[in-house]
């Protein structure tokens, strides 16, 4: 493992190159600046990248489309409209250029969840094929008796991240079952179609039989969550991803001035009961690393007093730093006045 990734500290990397997948969506290989023989990480999960844009350091969340166990690491990223970063990724970013990133996390993944038996269905739309295409990557690696079927959802076959790959690894291997649902087919002999309840029945062999992987839009993954309940699947064998940023809390009309005492900084803070953690120590100038905001990445852990704040996430935290008092600082919202330290 990389040094700083063990205290939760950012490492720099290298683009060491960096190829095109659709038109708006571009695959980046990522080397460490100091060697390592091997990057682990658990198939699924996702890195937070940060790259400096006109002065200023951007953390965003991506899912990692490599395997683990290999000297690179590789993200596919899609350019977002009105995304400064995503653009500056896909648009701008340099072979040769160096970047950081946090240690890969994520509760979404194959190692932590993997399948009851040796079948499985990956299912994916758009840029969400990520994190399950590295996952049938690594069980056709590591795992000769797995049954894979993978279904995606995209526009059409020059839109379809990882197209001849997919088909490349159908043709290899008897047991990776492709089926891809598009929109628009264009002289192909893919499904055209919109992903519903009886598609997802005429395309799964044996769908009671398998452990489901799901990765794609909010509304979609809501969209297939329901239609695997209709038709009574167990949904104690179903997994989804689930970083997306925290929505702010509703609360009531409460503006009680709360003070937060950063004494590593020599700060003393003015916030509002119900503000959250971190925007009121990113609003100070304080540099606090705020990457993935969705309470997943750990790289925002701090310090608090006591029942100075309500959390709605402590993943990556163990057990002794919550007894100790450290929380998600982009997931945890004031209530009482507090010490913070880092």
């Amino acid at each position: 493992m990389l040094d700083k990734w063990q205290n939760h500290q950012p490492e720099t990397f290298v683009c060491i190159n960096k190829w095109q997948q659709t038109p708006d969506t571009v695959t980046i290989e990522l080397q460490p600046l100091v060697g390592a023989e091997s990057i682990d990480f658990k198939p699924g999960q996702f890195v937070s990248l940060g790259i400096r844009i006109d002065g200023k350091l951007l953390f965003r969340a991506y899912s990692i489309s490599s395997t683990p166990q290999q000297s690179t690491l590789e993200l596919t990223i899609k350019r977002v409209d009105g995304g400064k970063v995503s653009t500056y990724l896909v648009d701008t970013l340099a072979i040769g250029e160096k970047i950081q990133l946090l240690k890969p996390t994520g509760d979404f993944n194959c190692i932590d969840h993997p399948p009851e038996n040796q079948s499985v269905l990956l299912i994916s739309a758009g840029c969400g094929i990520t994190p399950v295409y590295s996952m049938a990557k690594y069980w056709l690696e590591h795992n000769a008796n797995i049954d894979i079927c993978f279904i995606h959802v995209a526009k059409s076959p020059s839109q379809t991240l990882f197209f001849e790959q997919l088909n490349q690894l159908d043709r290899d291997n008897s047991h990776f079952n492709l089926q891809l649902l598009l929109k628009d087919k264009v002289n192909t002999d893919c499904h055209q179609g919109r992903l519903d309840k009886t598609w997802l029945e005429q395309l799964t062999p044996n769908l009671h039989q398998r452990t489901v992987y799901l990765c794609g839009p909010e509304g979609f993954m809501e969209d297939v969550s329901q239609y695997l309940q209709q038709l009574e699947f167990n949904m104690a064998q179903f997994f989804q991803e689930s970083f997306t940023p925290i929505a702010a809390t509703e609360t009531e009309t409460l503006t009680t001035a709360l003070t937060l005492n950063v004494p590593a900084f020599g700060q003393t803070l003015t916030a509002n009961h119900g503000d959250n953690l971190a925007a009121a120590l990113e609003s100070a100038g304080l540099p606090l690393l705020v990457a993935c905001r969705s309470g997943v990445c750990g790289s925002c852990r701090c310090k608090v007093t006591p029942n100075s704040v309500n959390s709605s996430s402590s993943m990556t935290l163990t057990a002794a730093e919550i007894e100790q008092g450290y929380v998600l600082a982009c997931s945890s919202t004031l209530i009482d006045n507090t010490d913070v330290s880092f």
